[in-house]
């Protein structure tokens, strides 16, 4: 399972950034909580994840092309910087006691913006301080596994912070935890990216990378699978501040228990893919994750009791852990070396870049028809998004076969 950190400069990154995300669950749990302790509105909770991610649907294939032509070590060190230094501006805001949602928000966009182009740095280098290339896809699955530790750590922390010192002392905690990471990126030694000669051609950048991506017909029926998943499902997981306040009557360590089961859940699945041997079979293991995603949220949606409800969250973090990571793990290593920047880029846009717009869709729809019947739909559209997929994927294989049996029985006549 650890296979990939016998890469020194893998370790490095993964120790560092075990105390970052950590951190960024702080953050995360505590923002989401306060905006809709204030405010009382599901939109403006809805608001803030989208404010936090829309950036990556329009960021991510810039943040492709500029990040394939620049050193990515001396990128990310920037990057975590300048997220060191919003992670400070909120902690300030709020040791001061500054509760401005209008703050908050322009905030919570800056932040997005530093992700889209943190995101696909963090992702491209992943080959660059792995040094066993079969590694890759394990390195990928243990991030996924150190992430997903931290969805549970991190909002069970937050829990008892919120609830016994209160939300400065969370951001002040997610702006400390960049140290580690940052000391960590200065120790690496890394081969320098080679620069590309050409300059900057934005336009010609995606226009390639498209095409690209739709001759890998896989590879663009998976990302088509992930932007439906992202754009109608995902986003189920900005309402849960309703549930556990409003539908459950509960507190903020209510609201830490539904992050922290559907953590369980992603770390379970993220261990499952980091014992693979293979990268293969990723295609059928999103199918079935998809699957347990969608029918896992149509029964929380109507659930009365709290622990069938968290049960579901968590099966629910194994289907959406499984989905998200099987195609991440097929982009990482599928794609061609030069076009693998912007491959990772369409991954995030697909991904990064679609959930906050269905963020801001339910939290319109749940204002319209409420929160259980929301959840609920966005269920029903996961399982009839894997029978569409499922469809499509046998008929062109229909037609592949049907097409070589036309062409043995010209070869024989």
């Amino acid at each position: 399972m650890f296979k990939a950190l016998r890469s020194k400069n893998f370790k490095l990154f993964f120790y560092g950034q075990s105390v970052s995300v950590i951190g960024t669950w702080l953050q995360k749990t505590a923002v989401s909580w306060m905006v809709y302790s204030i405010t009382g509105s599901v939109f403006l909770l809805g608001l803030t994840t989208f404010l936090s991610m829309i950036p990556s649907l329009f960021l991510a294939p810039l943040a492709g092309s500029i990040i394939g032509r620049y050193d990515r070590h001396k990128s990310m060190i920037f990057l975590q910087s300048m997220a060191m230094l919003q992670a400070g501006a909120l902690a300030l805001l709020i040791y001061l006691k500054i509760y401005n949602i209008n703050f908050i928000l322009a905030l919570s966009l800056f932040q997005g913006i530093i992700n889209a182009f943190d995101m696909t740095c963090r992702q491209t280098m992943m080959i660059d301080i792995v040094d066993h290339k079969e590694d890759l896809s394990n390195a990928v699955a243990l991030n996924s596994t150190l992430n997903n530790f931290a969805r549970i750590a991190g909002p069970a922390l937050a829990g008892i912070i919120l609830h016994t010192y209160g939300e400065d002392i969370c951001f002040i905690g997610n702006f400390l935890s960049y140290i580690p990471v940052l000391i960590s990126l200065l120790l690496m030694k890394i081969t320098p990216h080679i620069k590309a000669t050409d300059k900057l051609k934005m336009l010609e950048d995606f226009i390639e990378g498209l095409d690209y991506v739709k001759k890998e017909t896989e590879m663009a029926k998976m990302l088509l699978m992930l932007t439906c998943s992202s754009l109608f499902v995902i986003s189920f997981n900005t309402l849960m501040p309703v549930f556990a306040k409003d539908i459950f009557s509960g507190n903020a360590q209510t609201f830490s228990w539904f992050e922290s089961a559907a953590g369980i859940g992603s770390i379970v699945s993220a261990i499952y893919l980091a014992n693979l041997k293979t990268s293969k079979n990723m295609n059928k293991i999103m199918i079935s994750a998809s699957v347990l995603l969608g029918f896992s949220i149509i029964i929380l949606a109507y659930s009365n009791n709290l622990t069938v409800a968290l049960i579901c969250m968590g099966l629910s973090g194994v289907g959406m852990m499984a989905q998200t990571s099987s195609i991440n793990i097929y982009v990482q290593t599928k794609s061609a070396v030069n076009m693998r920047s912007r491959s990772i880029s369409y991954y995030l846009m697909a991904y990064q870049g679609m959930i906050p717009v269905g963020s801001l869709l339910i939290g319109y729809v749940s204002n319209e028809i409420g929160t259980r019947h929301t959840v609920a739909l966005q269920g029903m559209i996961c399982i009839l998004s894997v029978v569409v997929y499922v469809y499509y994927k046998n008929h062109k294989s229909t037609q592949e076969l049907e097409t070589c049996q036309v062409h043995y029985r010209n070869s024989n006549n």
